[in-house]
């Protein structure tokens, strides 16, 4: 373990020297980038001493507070799209960029009300656990691994292709080996330090997102006198939009059915994340699960509060810095299509604008922490789904022993990097930016509505769920397939089959009303004998009982 993790350092750390001495990047934000890869090694290298049994690999042995578990889901929940992507949509439509803030925020509540609590009392690793409590545990299993596995596949294209992007474009390395990076940084965490690791580089990361967000938003209302009036004031003046840049429901009244599709999705889709649910069985008891919740809700709502804050500055600010721009032989410039970069760079121009070199170089720093820690989680995730439902509940009926299962962990955890890795080299010029929409359409419509209607509703049947949740899953898969963002922007065709891109108004009732249909229909002993299991399950569910003893060796 030591000479893994020193020769780890070694390697990268010489690469990035290499680079360094290029003159390829900003200095500082290869020494600040060579600073994070040291000192979360150091946190896996001590972690790698605390996990010893599944339930340190899965979950860190249930023993972190609300708080550091709540700084933990903020850094998992908030990629370097939350922080890169909404700047640039604020930058570009004003007001109408926070309706996908918005929607990321709306979903935390229905996490807290419906889900937190009740997934923590059931579960043990992950939610598979919890839908298999009462209902049987084979295809409820097939069905949760299935829909994690692809959701995670879908995010970590994205992730891993933004991250290739952003690296190429702040540190100046080639992007086959900025992958290598990210995917090899992932592999050691999670293999080596389980779920501690990958807890500590995300409240790391999130710390340092907060902190660098907090620190731009100083500075740009600094330039303003510290008076947001005259920031924005200025931002409309100068935007080709004019005063329409504060008037919100362009987005919406563009194409009303999209849009509530799209707000479906990203309300319900948080409480059917893999990686997300997976961190509520991280905390001692419900009562620590809940807290994590409004910890990590208020959090991610300071963020994009910020966000905010820096899009519009952004607005205000660039027009002062042609050289960031591309101008043509007079000078003149584009202030939406000429940013160097494209408008997912406003938040790093800005950075550069206000805090020259050093914020800029702190600003790659945290997108490159932003990028691994993410990918850590969703790695854990896959792992979880391979090792503790396919392998030991399905194909080992649940006779793995735990050595069994930590050593398919962590050969999970090895093939998801390789494979994110390749998928991540060869989408580099594809366009992913449907990835993570579609990645929150399935889990909208397969794991949320077979989440809860096996926790809430007594009629809900294995047949009735794992048909329902297969339909969900397939109708949101197909439907953005045959949509203009595949069909037509990635397959070449003329025109899109479906009139919109976001499945979630379609998919999302019918995978309720099939979940309901098929139990109803179902009349068999084994519905039966489900149905009686409810009221355990209620109970242990309202109120903890037996819970304490689901986590412990």
């Amino acid at each position: 373990m030591n000479r893994i993790l020193a020769t780890s350092i070694l390697f990268l750390g010489s690469m990035g020297v290499a680079h360094a001495a290029q003159g390829q990047a900003n200095t500082s934000a290869i020494v600040m980038f060579l600073v994070f890869i040291v000192a979360t090694m150091g946190v896996t290298y001590w972690a790698a001493g605390r996990t010893r049994t599944t339930s340190d690999f899965y979950t860190a042995g249930g023993g972190l507070s609300g708080f550091q578990n709540g700084l933990a889901i903020a850094g998992d929940y908030l990629s370097a799209a939350s922080f890169l992507g909404i700047a640039g949509m604020v930058y570009v439509s004003g007001f109408d960029g926070m309706i996908y803030a918005i929607g990321f925020l709306f979903g935390w509540p229905v996490v807290m009300f419906l889900i937190a609590e009740r997934l923590r009392n059931l579960g043990r690793y992950n939610f598979a656990d919890v839908t298999s409590f009462r209902l049987s545990q084979t295809p409820m299993r097939v069905l949760a691994s299935s829909a994690s596995l692809l959701i995670i596949a879908l995010y970590l294209i994205a992730q891993m292709v933004g991250a290739g992007k952003l690296i190429v474009l702040l540190f100046g390395l080639n992007y086959n080996l900025a992958v290598l990076i990210v995917g090899s940084l992932m592999m050691i965490y999670v293999a080596f330090g389980g779920m501690t690791a990958t807890t500590w580089v995300q409240i790391i990361k999130a710390v340092l997102m907060l902190v660098g967000a907090t620190l731009m938003t100083v500075l740009v209302l600094a330039m303003f006198s510290f008076n947001p009036d005259t920031m924005l004031a200025e931002a409309v003046d100068v935007h080709p939009a004019g005063l329409a840049l504060m008037a919100p429901g362009a987005q919406v009244s563009s194409n009303p059915l999209n849009a509530l599709s799209l707000g479906i999705a990203l309300a319900l889709g948080t409480a059917g994340l893999p990686h997300i649910l997976m961190r509520f069985f991280t905390v001692s008891n419900a009562k620590e699960a809940r807290k994590s919740v409004i910890y990590a809700s208020s959090f991610i709502g300071y963020f994009y509060l910020l966000t905010f804050i820096i899009g519009f500055g952004a607005v205000a600010l660039l027009v002062r810095h042609p050289e960031y721009f591309v101008t043509g032989p007079d000078g003149s410039f584009d202030l939406m299509t000429g940013l160097i970069g494209g408008t997912n760079m406003v938040a790093v121009h800005l950075a550069n604008a206000v805090g020259g070199s050093l914020l800029l170089g702190f600003l790659a720093a945290v997108t490159f922490a932003t990028i691994v820690a993410v990918v850590a989680g969703l790695a854990l995730a896959g792992a979880a789904a391979i090792s503790h439902d396919l392998y030991a509940n399905v194909f080992a009926r649940g006779r793995a022993t735990e050595r069994d299962q930590m050593r398919i962990s962590r050969l999970s955890t090895i093939a998801l990097g390789v494979l994110a890795i390749v998928l991540g080299i060869v989408f580099e010029n594809q366009n992913v930016a449907f990835m993570v929409g579609l990645a929150f359409a399935i889990a909208a419509s397969s794991n949320f509505p077979v989440l809860v209607l096996s926790i809430s509703w007594r009629g809900c049947t294995t047949r009735g769920a794992t048909i329902g949740g297969f339909i969900g899953l397939a109708t949101a898969t197909i439907w953005v397939l045959l949509s203009q963002t595949v069909w037509v922007d990635v397959f070449g065709f003329a025109e899109p089959i479906t009139p919109f891109p976001n499945p979630g108004i379609l998919s999302v009732p019918l995978a309720f009303v099939s979940i309901w249909f098929f139990s109803l229909l179902d009349r068999s002993a084994q519905a039966r004998k489900e149905a009686a299991a409810f009221d355990a399950l209620t109970i242990r569910s309202q109120t903890g009982i037996g819970a304490t003893t689901a986590v412990a060796h």
